[in-house]
């Protein structure tokens, strides 16, 4: 059909179907992982135990995810959107801490200083009381 001229191509056809399917499982395969090391930290906080100690708020911080979606028919930036997650490092008596994820609701309650309750389970929030007493 065509002369031998095409021999480079027919070569990249040749491999690309191949280069695609390691791609494409490669990607499963990461999504499959995420799925099981979540599914296992979830099963992990439902078998510990609530724990109430009493803990200090040492820091906050939060970290900002931004998604920019392109519009393919002009190549211009369309909508986007963004989404903030929120962490405390509490310091338990014993001078251990932890970081916890914790609800935007409560983020802005919490001051570094703060001393008082601290409920979690494994490594999920739960709830944090602080002491008013002066």
């Amino acid at each position: 059909m065509f002369p031998d001229s095409f021999g480079g191509f027919n070569f990249m056809f040749g491999i690309f179907p191949f280069i695609f399917i390691l791609l494409f499982s490669f990607v499963f395969v990461i999504i499959i992982i995420k799925i099981v090391k979540s599914a296992k930290q979830w099963k992990q906080n439902n078998d510990s135990p609530v724990l109430t100690v009493e803990a200090k708020v040492v820091t906050k911080r939060s970290d900002v995810s931004y998604r920019h979606n392109m519009n393919s028919s002009n190549d211009t930036m369309d909508m986007g959107y963004s989404s903030t997650t929120y962490f405390v490092t509490f310091e338990v008596q014993s001078g251990d801490r932890m970081e916890l994820r914790v609800p935007d609701t409560e983020y802005g309650m919490l001051t570094e200083g703060d001393k008082g309750s601290l409920t979690f389970q494994g490594t999920r929030y739960l709830s944090y009381a602080r002491d008013t007493r002066i």
